[in-house]
């Protein structure tokens, strides 16, 4: 079967998948397992535009709200605006190429298939949701709203079947071991990324006390 016209146009074929994705999941996920593109048309047709949502939403908002510390309020400089964007969208990019892996990596063990282009299809279409729950970095406050994007793991539990040919009765499993390993990258990558932007947050606080 043929790319859906959704990976190679920007904007409203965008929006259709995303949509598709989340409103209609179980009609959509035999249509991604019918799809053959490339992990590098799926991040740049697909995924990149999507992950910039959350960089850019918290960039705007902390240039107007400013973050609170707890002990203090203050409104990062640009450059620390632009620099905490940037590092959120690697961390992002880097996110999704090893929860891939993962996703691959484990597939066969629960009696899936080995296909890295397909696991890569399935885990950026499940972080649909949790890209689009970045929008809430506009406002700092609703940051907790950020929580809606947990519905990625149950979009990544729909598709693992249809598009990784895991077999239903281990999709829990499976779906539970990978989330554990995203867990776990994610907790790295924050520890790395805090070790790296926390001192110039902290700098920038202090300064605006």
């Amino acid at each position: 079967m043929e790319d859906r016209p959704s990976l190679q146009s920007a904007g409203t074929g965008i929006v259709e998948r995303a949509k598709s994705i989340i409103m209609q999941p179980k009609a959509e996920w035999p249509k991604v397992a019918g799809e053959t593109a490339e992990p590098t048309k799926v991040l740049l047709g697909y995924a990149l535009p999507l992950i910039l949502i959350g960089p850019i939403a918290t960039l705007i908002g902390g240039q107007l709200f400013g973050y609170n510390m707890g002990i203090a309020s203050f409104k990062p400089t640009l450059g620390l605006s632009l620099t905490l964007a940037v590092t959120s969208l690697v961390q992002s990019v880097i996110m999704l190429f090893v929860i891939a892996f993962a996703a691959n990596f484990l597939s066969p063990k629960f009696g899936g298939k080995d296909n890295f282009p397909a696991a890569f299809r399935l885990v950026a279409y499940s972080m649909t949701a949790a890209w689009l729950a970045g929008i809430f970095g506009l406002i700092p406050a609703l940051g907790i709203l950020g929580l809606l994007g947990l519905y990625s793991f149950y979009l990544f539990y729909l598709g693992a079947t249809p598009v990784m040919g895991v077999p239903e009765d281990k999709t829990v499993t499976y779906t539970v071991v990978t989330v554990v390993v995203a867990i776990v990258v994610y907790v790295i990558l924050a520890t790395i990324v805090g070790a790296i932007t926390g001192g110039m947050m902290l700098a920038s606080g202090m300064a605006a006390v």
